[in-house]
């Protein structure tokens, strides 16, 4: 029998974890310390991902994992027994806690100290990303429960040490402090200065944010967890998917409505007949880009003619006068009710003919006077989200009896992604979409090019891979992806929004030779360790790419 490589081990694991995770929905619950839960965790660690660092290795616990993965789940996980995930939000006018992650737009109810509730409403993408957090840090909960303990089984001194720094109402001075931080790096198997640095990166979250309850009481509480379970099956963790999570997947009852509603308001306005183009990209650059110059002006604001891009710390800060300003000059604002937690932007470019445009940035508002189009801008998805939300809004508006099609005019995708070629803010243009784990490719003609940019940032043109979350990136499986595919990056969305689009085309909901723009600006880079998305956002550093990109996109749609 022929022995598999590394990648072709890999890839197994991402799809046995795939399925086992179909099953535990269909099942309706698993127990990570039970069967399926173990053998769920043996192919994470078979498939070791990159933003997880060194979670493999038993003596220390994975901190940059751990930060990474505490933005992205609700506060207080740490204490829970029982996670439920459903797509019903049942609970306006209950008592219980709503708390969304400081970094994922997904909203969760805190039932009891011991139980949280998932809404569960962008797609099984989602369930992937909180099955893979949730297994990680049940590994580390069971090494920091091994570092309770020396080696004849006594609770050691360190952790009585942190259960008193846990239990204190008042806060320690720097000598307690920086003593019970070697304390726990110890029981951690971790520098200090390394130790420090996640304390202080999560005490900046419980501060500024109530995101956590802090390192301190994180790791207590994830190790007495697993003591508790090791005593007692009734403290045991278990994970419940609903039943109606798993009939509403795949069959767009949140995309429906929401599409419906962008649609709606587009009728409201009279603009469904004019020319639509989409964009999917962040909420702020377009609306930038279009009204944040003549705000500068009317506000006697010295900026840099000949550049651009030194207007843009300005810009950042002038939100929202720059949205009063828009508000007044065709922008609409369409926040979600639906629970697909994107929210919309409408400019009607017949209103903004008037307004004065960067010079560095050649456009003429006398260019949208022809046929003032309609720029709907659509905040990001979120994996196979893409595909439930693009599908429906390329569809027809539904009116009782009455269909009427969209007046397409474009489709651009702005998204983040890591780069398999170059360095954290280069830039990648798509020429088509490898979708993991399926045989799903898509080509397309990119109606963006090297050319469209501004030649200052790198411009990288291939393939992308599409794959099935941030935690299921492997370095030998992204090797895979650049030898045998050339690709040039990896995300999460660009396939499953095309095959939305080949399905629009299909149903003729929209024209054959429909324009596409994909382009993405690299966020991190997971080949290279310390680089990854663990590692930290990319702060001012991917500010000039989605710029960049975003006046691309805008100078397409005029001509």
């Amino acid at each position: 029998m022929q022995e598999l490589s590394e990648s072709q081990k890999a890839r197994l694991a991402i799809r046995e974890f795939k399925t086992i995770t179909d099953s535990i929905a269909i099942r309706g619950y698993y127990r990570p310390m039970g069967r399926i839960g173990k053998t769920l965790e043996n192919c994470l660690r078979d498939l070791s991902p990159e933003i997880y660092g060194s979670m493999n290795d038993s003596r220390v616990v994975e901190l940059k994992g751990l930060e990474y993965v505490i933005d992205r789940l609700p506060r207080g996980i740490e204490t829970c027994f029982k996670l439920i995930l459903t797509d019903e939000d049942q609970f306006d006018d209950s008592p219980f806690e709503e708390i969304v992650p400081l970094k994922r737009r997904r909203t969760s109810y805190k039932i009891s100290e011991k139980e949280v509730c998932f809404i569960i409403s962008r797609g099984i993408s989602e369930v992937y990303d909180i099955f893979t957090h949730l297994m990680f840090l049940n590994i580390e909960a069971k090494k920091i429960f091994r570092g309770m303990q020396d080696e004849f089984g006594n609770i050691r001194v360190e952790w009585r040490a942190l259960e008193k720094v846990v239990e204190r109402k008042d806060e320690l001075d720097a000598a307690e402090l920086d003593s019970a931080l070697w304390n726990l790096s110890i029981i951690l198997g971790r520098p200090y200065h390394e130790t420090r640095e996640t304390y202080e990166y999560l005490d900046r979250g419980r501060r500024e944010h109530n995101s956590n309850h802090g390192l301190f009481s994180l790791i207590y509480s994830l190790g007495k967890r697993i003591e508790k379970e090791k005593k007692s099956k009734d403290d045991a963790l278990v994970i419940y998917v609903t039943p109606s999570l798993m009939s509403i997947i795949g069959h767009h009852r949140y995309g429906k409505t929401w599409a419906h509603n962008i649609k709606k308001k587009l009728a409201e306005e009279g603009m469904m007949d004019r020319p639509l183009h989409i964009v999917s990209a962040n909420l702020h650059s377009m609306v930038n880009i279009i009204y944040g110059y003549a705000v500068m002006k009317e506000k006697k604001i010295g900026v840099d003619e000949n550049d651009f891009y030194t207007t843009l710390p300005i810009l950042r800060n002038k939100g929202e006068e720059i949205l009063s300003f828009a508000r007044e000059r065709g922008f609409y604002l369409l926040p979600d009710s639906t629970g697909a937690n994107i929210d919309c932007q409408i400019i009607d470019t017949a209103k903004i003919v008037d307004i004065p445009f960067h010079p560095a940035l050649g456009i003429d508002g006398d260019a949208f006077r022809e046929k003032a189009p309609i720029i709907l801008i659509m905040d990001y998805a979120f994996g196979a989200q893409a595909f439930e939300l693009m599908e429906k809004l390329l569809g027809p508006h539904l009116v009782e009896e009455n269909s009427y099609p969209i007046n397409l005019g474009s489709i651009s995708i702005m998204g983040k992604a890591g780069t398999l070629c170059g360095d954290k803010g280069d830039i990648m243009l798509a020429t088509a979409h490898v979708c993991e784990g399926s045989s799903d490719n898509y080509i397309f003609e990119n109606d963006l090019a090297m050319e469209d940019f501004d030649g200052d940032i790198p411009v990288h043109i291939g393939p992308m891979a599409t794959v099935l979350g941030t935690s299921l990136q492997n370095r030998n499986v992204l090797k895979m992806f650049r030898a045998d595919w050339d690709a040039v990056g990896l995300e999460m969305e660009g396939g499953h929004y095309h095959k939305a689009v080949n399905a629009a085309i299909i149903k003729k909901n929209i024209p054959r030779n429909s324009r596409v723009r994909y382009a993405y600006y690299a966020s991190d880079n997971p080949m290279m360790t310390g680089n990854t998305l663990a590692a930290g956002s990319m702060g001012n550093e991917g500010i000039k790419p989605a710029y960049m990109i975003t006046k691309a996109i805008l100078k397409k749609i005029i001509k």
